[in-house]
C-alpha cells in the first residue's frame, strides 16, 4: 500500500479509526497525547490569569513546556528500560500507562493546590505532568511505528493520531473553558483527570510488540569516527554546558515562584534574560555547534578516528553514544555540510517564530482578563474558529510551497505574522483599524447576522488573521527544517532544530511578562514584531547563500563556493 493511499482524509480518517484495534488505540494514545499538553501549557493559563497571577510568573510558568522541546534526551531510557512489574504489559505500554498515571495524579494535585497560596507547589506538580506527557509522546511515538504493518501502515497510524490529538485539544482548551464558565477551576481539572483515567483504562487493550533480544551497534562504533575518548571528552564539555543552562533556568524558576520572606525581593525576569540569556542559549545551541566543528576537524585530518570496529558493549557506552547522537553527532553532521551557512540556519530557527510564539502564554490572560471576553466566547474564537483557521493557513503553507517554492514560502510565514501583532495590538488599542475592515468589507453585518456583536467580530478577525498566518509559517518552517536535515541523522536532527524553535520563546516569556503590566498590551505587541524583521533577515540571508551556492553549481561555472 503506498503512502498516498495509506493517509485518508476528512471523515475518512475516523472510519480508518475504528477499523482495527491498532488503529482505535491509536486515536486513544492520539487524545492521551494531546490532552495534558492542551490542559498544562495552554488551559493553565486562563486559571493562573483570573486568580490574579502575575503575568511574569505565568511566563517562567511556561517554561515547563521546554520538557516537550528536549525530551530527546530521555528518549533512550523510554527504549530500553524495563519497568518493574509493568513491563508485562508490553515494551511501549508500561511507559505509557506509567505516564497517564502519573499525569493523573498530577491534575489530582493540582486540583488541590491553590496557585494564589502556593503558585511553586503548584509549579512543581504542572511540571511533572509536563515531563509525564512529554515522556508519553516519546514511547507513543516507538509504539506507533512498533505496530506498524501492511493493513494499519505507519502512514495511517500518523493520521488517526493527529485527529485523536486535535480532538484533545479541543476538548483541553474550548471544552475545558466552557466548563469553567459554569463551575470552578478545580472542577474543570478534576474532570479532565477522570477523563484521564478513562483513557488508560481504554489504552489497556491496545496490542504491544516484544522487547528485541539485543540492541544493535551504534553508527559510532564504525572504522572513521572519532575513539570513544574524544567523544567523551566531548560530552563532558557538551553535557556541563547543558547541565549548566537547565540548573541556571531552574534556579531562576524557584527564585520566581517560592514563597519570600518578609522584605525579600522577586528577581527580575528582565534583567535574567539580559545577563543570563545570550548565555543560556550560547551554552545549549554554540558550544555543541563548536565541539561538532572540532570533531570535524579532526576526522578530515584522520587524528584520534578508530581504525576498526569497536565492540565493546555497555550500558554505559549506549548512553554515551546516545546522547553523542543526540547532541554532537547532528550538529557535527549540519556543520560539515553547510559550512558556515549553518549560523544562518540555526539564526533562522531561532527567530523565526518569535514574533508570535512568545505571547502564546498570554492569549487567554488578554482575552479574559484584559478584553473581557467570555470563557463561551473565547472557547469558541481560540479553540474551534481559531483551529479551523491553523488547518485553513496549514493547507495554503503546503500550497504555496508548491506553487512557488522554499524561500519564497517561508519568507512569506516570515513576514506575515508580524502584521498578526499589529493586528492583536489594535484589539487591545479599541479595535479602530480593525473595526475599519470589518465595516469595510461588512464582516461586521456576517458576524451579527450569526448572532454574534462587533466585540465578537474583532476577536473573530484578529483570531482569524493570527492563526492562518501563524499556520503558513508553522508549515513553512516545519518544510523547511526538513529539507535541512540529512537521511542519517533525520529524526534526531529535526528534534534538536525544532527544540531551538522553542527556547529562545520560552526565555522571553518572563521578561515579557512583566513588561505588560509597565508598557501594556499594544506596545510589547509591536516591540515584538521587531523579532520578525530579525527573522526576515535571517531568511534573506540563506536565500541568497543557497541561491550563490546553485549557481556556482551550474556547469561551466569557474567561480569557487563560499
Amino acid at each position: 500500500m503506498s503512502a498516498a493511499s495509506a493517509r485518508p482524509k476528512g471523515l475518512k480518517v475516523f472510519a480508518a479509526a475504528l477499523s482495527t484495534r491498532k488503529s482505535a488505540s491509536m486515536l486513544v494514545y492520539g487524545f492521551s497525547s494531546g490532552l495534558p499538553a492542551a490542559l498544562l501549557v495552554g488551559t493553565l493559563t486562563a486559571w493562573l490569569g483570573e486568580v490574579g497571577v502575575k503575568l511574569a510568573t505565568i511566563g517562567v510558568l511556561s517554561w515547563i513546556g521546554l520538557t516537550y522541546a528536549f525530551k530527546f534526551l530521555w528518549s533512550p531510557l523510554v527504549d530500553r528500560v524495563k519497568l518493574p512489574v509493568l513491563d508485562r504489559l508490553g515494551r511501549r505500554k508500561s511507559w505509557i500507562v506509567l505516564c497517564q498515571a502519573a499525569m493523573i495524579l498530577s491534575l489530582l494535585a493540582i486540583v488541590t493546590t491553590d496557585p494564589t497560596q502556593h503558585i511553586a507547589r503548584f509549579a512543581i506538580f504542572a511540571f511533572i505532568g509536563a515531563l509525564a506527557s512529554a515522556t508519553q509522546d516519546v514511547a507513543i511515538d516507538g509504539w506507533r511505528i512498533d505496530v506498524a504493518d501492511e493493513k494499519t501502515p505507519v502512514e495511517l497510524l500518523s493520521s488517526v493520531y493527529q485527529l485523536g490529538a486535535r480532538s484533545a485539544s479541543i476538548v483541553g482548551g474550548a471544552v475545558a473553558l466552557y466548563l469553567a464558565a459554569r463551575m470552578s477551576w478545580p472542577t474543570v481539572y478534576l474532570v479532565m483527570a477522570a477523563l484521564m483515567a478513562v483513557v488508560l483504562a481504554l489504552g489497556l487493550g491496545a496490542p504491544d510488540t516484544p522487547r528485541p533480544d539485543s540492541v544493535k551497534a551504534s553508527a559510532l562504533a564504525q572504522p572513521g569516527e572519532v575513539n570513544p575518548r574524544i567523544r567523551a571528552f566531548a560530552l563532558l564539555i557538551v553535557g556541563a554546558s547543558w547541565t549548566w543552562a537547565i540548573v541556571t533556568l531552574v534556579m531562576f524558576m524557584i527564585g520566581m515562584l517560592a514563597d519570600l520572606p518578609p522584605g525579600a525581593v522577586r528577581p527580575s525576569a528582565g534583567d535574567f534574560l539580559k545577563n543570563y540569556g545570550w548565555l543560556i542559549i550560547t551554552a545549549t545551541v554554540f558550544v555543541p555547534l563548536a565541539v561538532a566543528a572540532f570533531i570535524n576537524r579532526m576526522k578530515a585530518r584522520g587524528q584520534n578516528v578508530q581504525t576498526v570496529e569497536d565492540t565493546t558493549r555497555s550500558g554505559a557506552r549506549t548512553a554515551a553514544n546516545h546522547l553523542y547522537g543526540a547532541l554532537i553527532a547532528p550538529l557535527a553532521d549540519l556543520a560539515e555540510r553547510l559550512r558556515w551557512g549553518v549560523l544562518l540556519i540555526i539564526g533562522l530557527i531561532l527567530t523565526y517564530a518569535l514574533c508570535y510564539n512568545v505571547w502564546a502564554s498570554f492569549a487567554y490572560p488578554f482575552y479574559l482578563d484584559f478584553m473581557h471576553y467570555s470563557k463561551d466566547e473565547v472557547a469558541f474564537a481560540s479553540k474551534i474558529f481559531g483551529i479551523i483557521m491553523s488547518i485553513v493557513g496549514v493547507s495554503i503553507g503546503g500550497y504555496l510551497f508548491l506553487r512557488i517554492g522554499r524561500f519564497p514560502t517561508v519568507l512569506i510565514g516570515a513576514i506575515l505574522p508580524i502584521f498578526g501583532n499589529f493586528v492583536f495590538a489594535d484589539l487591545a488599542d479599541g479595535s479602530p483599524y480593525i473595526d475599519m475592515v470589518l465595516h469595510a468589507t461588512r464582516l461586521d453585518l456576517l458576524v451579527q447576522a450569526f448572532g454574534g456583536d462587533l466585540r465578537m467580530a474583532r476577536l473573530l478577525l484578529a483570531i482569524c488573521y493570527e492563526n492562518i498566518s501563524t499556520g503558513i509559517a508553522g508549515a513553512a518552517l516545519v518544510a523547511f527544517v526538513s529539507g535541512v536535515v540529512s537521511k542519517k541523522y533525520a529524526a534526531v536532527q529535526y528534534s534538536v532544530l525544532s527544540s531551538m524553535t522553542f527556547l529562545v520563546g520560552a526565555l522571553m516569556r518572563a521578561p515579557v511578562g512583566e513588561a505588560i503590566p509597565i508598557h501594556g498590551y499594544g506596545t510589547v505587541f509591536r516591540w515584538l514584531s521587531l523579532a520578525g524583521v530579525i527573522a526576515i533577515l535571517f531568511v534573506l540571508l540563506e536565500w541568497w547563500r543557497t541561491s550563490r551556492l546553485a549557481a556556482v553549481a551550474e556547469p561551466g561555472h569557474t567561480g569557487e563556493p563560499g
